[in-house]
């Protein structure tokens, strides 16, 4: 693939944009001191992302209809404030809280490596998240995306096929005029499955620091572009 194929870049968001570890830990303390509790934040941060998949697989499979995901991300926030004993909260708190996914904050280098890449490419997220979710996101943090594209327009999560092909023919593109940007790798080879470019951009860092080693990089030849981070994805791309 030669860079000057690609007319568009989607991009993975939780994890890969944004650090949502930080943003549920900053908004879970920030209640803590309101409302008196004893949380491990850090963990509750980790249990509900774990939780992810597993609620979009209800979907995928077939056990339920198609829900957005602030419906299944509070269906398992739920199941956590039993689980982490967290009682007192107002309909309206366990709203906002669950509603962090809509706050959370870009890492250091996504907007100014966003802002180059805009120059020469169209740029968009294609994310689990629907779309309100992502413009809520968006207007907050600045990202300075084209257009919002997301699983939802599809009616199907990542990694089912129709969350790639549909972003593909909003954009009106052949695929391998679209590269898929993620920092997992499980995006990344079913969008290129497809036709898609595809972009690896490392972030070690997305569980927390203390386990930064458990995130190997792929080698070199494993995508179209293994990246540092989206400046570095930039300057490869010679954006």
């Amino acid at each position: 693939m030669t860079v000057p194929e690609i007319d568009a870049l989607l991009f993975d968001v939780f994890g890969t944009v944004v650090d949502w570890r930080s943003g549920v830990i900053r908004d879970g303390r920030a209640l803590s001191e309101e409302k008196d509790l004893d949380v491990d934040w850090a963990a509750f941060a980790d249990a509900w992302r774990e939780a992810y998949q597993p609620s979009m697989d209800r979907v995928r499979e077939g056990d339920i209809a198609w829900r957005n995901l602030d419906s299944l991300h509070r269906d398992s926030l739920e199941t956590l404030l039993d689980r982490f004993d967290i009682e007192g909260l107002t309909e309206a708190e366990r709203t906002h809280l669950n509603r962090v996914w809509h706050r959370l904050d870009p890492w250091p280098d996504a907007i100014p490596g966003l802002a180059r890449l805009r120059c020469d490419y169209v740029i968009a997220p294609l994310s689990n998240g629907h779309v309100r979710l992502l413009t809520d996101m968006a207007k907050r943090a600045r990202l300075p995306w084209d257009l919002i594209l997301s699983a939802e327009l599809a009616g199907h999560y990542k990694p089912d096929e129709e969350a790639y092909s549909t972003a593909v023919d909003l954009l009106d593109l052949d695929p391998e005029q679209v590269m898929m940007v993620a920092a997992h790798e499980r995006d990344l080879d079913a969008s290129g499955e497809l036709g898609l470019g595809t972009a690896y951009v490392h972030r070690p860092a997305e569980w927390g620091p203390e386990r930064s080693h458990e995130t190997e990089k792929p080698g070199e030849s494993a995508y179209d572009v293994v990246a540092e981070d989206v400046l570095d994805l930039a300057a490869r791309l010679d954006a």
